[in-house]
């Protein structure tokens, strides 16, 4: 399944994507601690594109998933951080902390700031599934009829 959105940079735009992201998650077969996580990274990267990209007053969200992976990029059309890693300000700063949030959350982040296309966020996150997940029955239906 892919699906790709494009909004506009304004907080309002955030509960949107968790949402349509979420139910498709949900709708597929994902446990909820793994939607969880999705959910809360995509919030973190779809944030930093509202309040950091310059220039065009939308960014994209693209979620690609398989049977095994989740892989969302997150496209503005800002700079991204450049050079060294972003400057520890601490655990109880109020801002800096997404990127390690993210980190936690998802199995692979990479950001690839690009100076004539934006920043692209990419997450990537194994899945784990429900028992009674779709793609499972598939794969059963497909076993049963194979075999």
């Amino acid at each position: 399944m892919r699906f790709s959105l494009s909004l506009p940079r304004e907080a309002p735009s955030i509960p949107v994507v968790r949402r349509v992201a979420g139910d498709a998650l949900r709708g597929l077969g994902v446990t909820e601690d793994c939607v969880g996580d999705i959910l809360v990274a995509t919030s973190e990267a779809c944030t930093n594109a509202v309040q950091h990209a310059r220039g065009s007053g939308e960014y994209q969200v693209t979620m690609h998933v398989d049977e095994s992976d989740c892989v969302l990029e997150v496209m503005d059309h800002g700079r991204g951080p450049r050079g060294a890693a972003p400057v520890d300000r601490g655990v109880l700063s109020e801002s800096g902390r997404g990127l390690r949030i993210m980190r936690a959350l998802v199995d692979e982040l990479d950001i690839d700031p690009s100076s004539d296309r934006g920043t692209v966020v990419h997450l990537r996150k194994r899945l784990s599934w429900r028992d009674e997940a779709l793609v499972r029955r598939l794969d059963r239906k497909l076993m049963h009829s194979a075999g």
